[in-house]
């Protein structure tokens, strides 16, 4: 029972990225540890190769709706890709498994990586209620501090598993003047490129089942066509809102399970 929620989930995955353009992959890990029961370090790889995959065929359909920017794309992957790929090598995995005690409780890299994934998804949440601009005209930035940050997106993306395309449209909107439209599809580009390299730096340090990873990733493949198929028979704002909420909602859950429930 617990594999066909988990299967099922892989499915709807795809159809919320193919949707809204992001906000689904944020359900993988979750999907993956609670009701699957991979480890959090396992499940945030696996998420890596899921959703880049994913994005990766979105992108592509997107691309023939001309709504990617593929310079833009490389220019604002090339500091990130870089941050997730070492944080994926070599950051992570050099983690020891218990981080700190605090008298009798301690923080083990699980719970960490859980717990982090919570605010993230608790921003993640944020970003999708919060109203929606198609451009800021006033934000000026510096290249540095532009490509510093970006890095940092990456460290972010590699510790979470999770495409972190909630922190990359809102720069395409503001630094590079993208239109929103635009802006979602060339984010799946970025997060294609960001998932699979981080992916790749996991391969030496895990063993992958790939015969699951594929059935889940291709669930998920599907999910992606059915949302782009039905993308415009619904109301994407509603949507958007009510999978906020859900987010959110999972955010508290995941909290409160790792913080009161296994620490306290």
């Amino acid at each position: 029972m617990l594999d066909f929620f988990g299967y099922s989930g892989a499915l709807l995955i795809g159809i919320v990225l193919g949707i809204t353009g992001g906000g689904g992959s944020i359900l993988t890990v979750p999907i993956l540890v609670y009701i699957l029961a991979f480890n959090p370090l396992i499940a945030t790889a696996y998420s890596l190769f899921i959703v880049g995959t994913t994005s990766a065929f979105g992108t592509v359909q997107n691309f023939k709706k001309g709504l990617v920017a593929p310079k833009t794309a490389i220019q604002f992957a090339l500091p990130s890709v870089v941050g997730v790929y070492l944080t994926r090598k070599f950051i992570v995995h050099a983690l020891p498994d218990t981080l700190f005690y605090i008298g009798s409780l301690q923080l083990s890299k699980d719970t960490f990586l859980m717990v982090l994934f919570a605010l993230v998804m608790f921003m993640a949440s944020y970003s999708m209620l919060k109203p929606q601009k198609e451009e800021n005209n006033n934000v000026s930035k510096s290249l540095v501090l532009v490509t510093i940050q970006l890095f940092f997106v990456g460290i972010l993306i590699g510790l979470i598993g999770a495409g972190g395309g909630f922190l990359i449209i809102p720069a395409l909107v503001q630094l590079a003047k993208l239109p929103m439209k635009k802006a979602i599809g060339t984010s799946l580009l970025i997060i294609t490129i960001n998932s699979l390299v981080g992916f790749i730096g996991d391969m030496e340090n895990i063993a992958i089942d790939w015969p699951f990873l594929l059935i889940f990733t291709t669930l998920s493949v599907i999910g992606i066509f059915i949302g782009l198929k039905i993308q415009h028979r619904i109301n994407e704002k509603m949507l958007k809102k009510i999978f906020g909420l859900f987010v959110l909602v999972m955010s508290v859950v995941i909290l409160y399970e790792e913080l009161f429930h296994k620490v306290f």
